[in-house]
């Protein structure tokens, strides 16, 4: 073998040794974000997109948790606990925790303060719903002449989840899935398919001004809500492995530094009317920040 031959051989040699020893070294892990299009939670489409308070929280988080490859997915609950389930690379910003998920996933500290979950309906069947502004669930659920609209696998919070599954088995009871289902949910509503449907506040407000009806809808706050704030806090969710407690570690760092910061709490009093945005603060100040668990 001639001199040249051997230099080049050897040059090609100690490239490819530096290929394979940097490798594992330059490679990022992934994280997987599985977001639903639920606005204003997340927004997926139309002159907001990205503008959600889903979308705003999930890049201040994205942004300080570096070293890692960050990828989107766009797809229905039950595709996310699909994903949970088997122990892929996957977290979801703002779920609320219950001892299902807990057999299958991490929890952070909370991640998001919002409104509990209330009814919405028509405002020509406020007297059909009893005429008040507050009501028991259980009240509305035992009543089989109401239908009541649902996301499959969706968590509404602990309270308003005891009294659903009670009830899961009554035909008025309505579960769907798929993808813009809040928008879906809102439409049959509109049509009369439905004659309520149980969401967030900002999400009866969004879907109201989206479909130019927001005279038409009100909400009926849900009595079995009021009892404590565990309704009102969601936490980042990873999935229940040694990634994912290693992930929530370092997100609940980050979430201690950025949840004070005007950013992260402008990102959800965005979508709040006037009226809710002073008690919101209050809250926000006094039980949120103080939330470790």
């Amino acid at each position: 073998m001639s001199i040249a031959l051997r230099h080049y051989t050897a040059t090609i040699l100690l490239c490819l040794s530096l290929l394979i020893t940097a490798h594992p070294i330059s490679a990022k892990d992934e994280v997987m974000w599985m977001e639903a299009a639920m606005p204003p939670y997340f927004i997926k489409s139309g002159p907001f997109q990205g503008q959600g308070y889903g979308d705003v929280v999930a890049e201040i988080i994205r942004e300080h948790l570096t070293g890692y490859n960050h990828e989107t997915m766009t797809t229905n609950i039950t595709r996310h606990f699909y994903a949970f389930k088997q122990g892929e690379k996957v977290c979801s910003i703002g779920l609320y925790r219950t001892p299902e998920r807990e057999e299958f996933m991490h929890f952070s500290i909370p991640s998001f303060l919002t409104l509990p979950a209330v009814i919405i309906i028509k405002a020509d069947q406020y007297q059909t719903f009893g005429g008040r502004p507050t009501v028991r669930l259980s009240d509305i659920l035992a009543n089989e002449d109401l239908v009541i609209g649902i996301s499959k696998d969706r968590s509404y919070g602990v309270a308003t989840d005891q009294v659903l599954h009670q009830y899961a088995d009554q035909a008025n009871v309505v579960e769907f899935t798929g993808q813009e289902l809040s928008l879906n949910l809102f439409r049959m509503l509109m049509m009369n398919r439905l004659d309520g449907l149980i969401g967030l506040p900002e999400e009866a407000l969004f879907q109201a001004e989206q479909l130019w009806v927001r005279d038409q809808l009100m909400t009926l706050t849900i009595e079995e809500n009021s009892q404590d704030y565990d309704n009102w806090l969601s936490a980042v969710g990873c999935s229940k492995n040694e990634w994912g407690a290693r992930i929530i570690a370092e997100i609940n760092k980050i979430l201690l530094s950025q949840r004070p910061s005007q950013l992260y709490r402008g990102a959800y009093e965005r979508w709040l009317d006037s009226h809710s945005i002073a008690t919101y603060r209050e809250v926000y100040d006094r039980v949120f920040l103080e939330s470790l668990e």
